[in-house]
């Protein structure tokens, strides 16, 4: 990869590209694993300008940017839990053509870096039962701890996986 990656911290101001980012990935990452008005429900849900903005303000999830020759081509957000030294990774997408390259394990490596700068022990993540990136999370040293269904509302629920790494020696 000759362009130079970029990994930043997102504010306010990126609320638009962090969605537009979404709208671009989500349609292909789960299109044989969630029906169209399922697809649509969740993006409108989560993806939202007012929902990344509470996420960003009130549920104090803290979203990063990585970008390609100054073009954003993937996010991750993740936040604290209860005790604060477990933390969660909510989000990590990387835009679909440039899948494969090491952006989605940079940004991860960037949240793991951050997570055990802060504190953390574990790094857990909901991961659908049926998504290809269980592969991508076992490889960077997370296990499956349990099935969860999460009810999401509308009729719609997520089926789950929730993973867990370590972050001590």
């Amino acid at each position: 990869m000759n362009e130079e990656l970029i990994i930043r911290d997102a504010e306010l101001d990126d609320i638009n590209t962090i969605g537009y980012l979404a709208y671009q990935v989500w349609p292909l990452a789960y299109k044989s694993i969630l029906t169209l008005d399922q697809l649509q429900y969740m993006l409108n849900r989560i993806y939202s300008p007012a929902s990344l903005r509470r996420q960003m303000i009130e549920e104090h999830h803290h979203f990063l940017i990585a970008e390609l020759s100054e073009e954003p081509v993937g996010f991750a957000s993740y936040g604290s839990l209860n005790p604060a030294n477990n933390y969660k990774l909510h989000k990590l997408y990387v835009r679909n053509d440039i899948q494969g390259k090491g952006l989605g394990k940079a940004l991860l490596d960037q949240v793991i870096e951050n997570c055990v700068s802060a504190g953390a022990n574990r790094l857990f993540v909901n991961v659908n039962r049926y998504n290809k990136a269980i592969s991508f999370y076992e490889k960077a040293g997370f296990k499956i701890i349990l099935e969860e269904d999460v009810d999401i509302g509308n009729g719609y629920f997520m089926n789950d996986f929730v993973m867990e790494k370590l972050l001590t020696p």
